[in-house]
């Protein structure tokens, strides 16, 4: 059952919260949420200015957790996919009584390459920056084809993050900036180690975004996370090997 800011979601059992990534909104869940247990109370509000929320005149960490705060039931399972799942682990650190457990989809504590490290070259992020400047649409296209690289169903893959991206208004260009940065800027590492949550992550060995590389490191920043791994999926395994997907999901969302 999917319910959208209503009352009712403040006093739903065992609520699950899906979080969008970059230039994207709540109906990539779309799909994944229809395959889903129907017994499942699932949320996916948008990240501020993205789909249907409003922008924060200052796109800040601050101002985006306080905002999504508001949205999210309290005790919730919060999956983030993506920057969804960077703003996640923030929200667990810092609205603790909203996330009882915490989920990561293709997600990283740190999305820029650092000493030891892998993840996004800098000069990767500069060029995507200095592209939202000329061209929104076209930016957040080829951002798009970049999540599914490698996939071997890239083309199909794509389709519905186009009409996710095509069904509502383009974000502006304040919320698309605002998120680039928070992805190049946010090293939440040690938030990320001291989290009282259970946590979960599940990545795909394709992605060229979140390397699978890092599941390693996640695990010595936590060694009771647990990790699964899907061998032939991109950026977005949920929708490119979906049931493979939900049976690595559900038994964090059951338990």
């Amino acid at each position: 059952m999917v319910e959208r800011m209503s009352e009712q979601i403040k006093f739903s059992q065992n609520p699950v919260v899906l979080l969008h990534g970059w230039g994207l909104n709540h109906q990539v869940w779309s799909q994944l949420v229809l395959a889903l247990p129907a017994e499942l109370t699932i949320h996916t509000p948008d990240l501020p200015g993205f789909g249907l929320s409003p922008c924060p005149v200052s796109y800040d960490i601050d101002s985006v957790l306080a905002q999504l705060a508001e949205q999210i039931p309290d005790q919730s399972t919060v999956v983030g996919w993506s920057l969804g799942g960077l703003l996640a682990i923030a929200l667990a650190s810092r609205y603790p009584d909203k996330v009882k457990k915490l989920g990561l989809i293709a997600s990283s504590p740190c999305f820029m390459a650092k000493d030891n490290w892998p993840g996004m070259e800098s000069r990767v992020m500069q060029q995507f920056a200095g592209q939202l400047q000329r061209d929104l649409a076209l930016t957040v296209e080829r951002f798009l084809a970049i999540q599914a690289m490698g996939s071997s169903t890239a083309r199909q893959d794509i389709k519905p993050l186009k009409q996710a991206v095509l069904s509502l208004a383009l974000p502006s260009a304040t919320a698309l900036q605002g998120g680039l940065e928070l992805l190049a800027t946010l090293d939440l590492r040690q938030e990320f180690a001291a989290l009282t949550q259970p946590v979960f992550s599940i990545l795909g060995r394709l992605d060229s975004l979140v390397p699978v590389a890092i599941a390693p490191l996640l695990q010595n920043l936590r060694p009771d996370l647990q990790i699964g791994i899907l061998p032939k999926a991109s950026h977005a395994p949920f929708i490119s090997h979906q049931q493979e997907f939900i049976s690595l999901l559900q038994p964090h969302l059951s338990a």
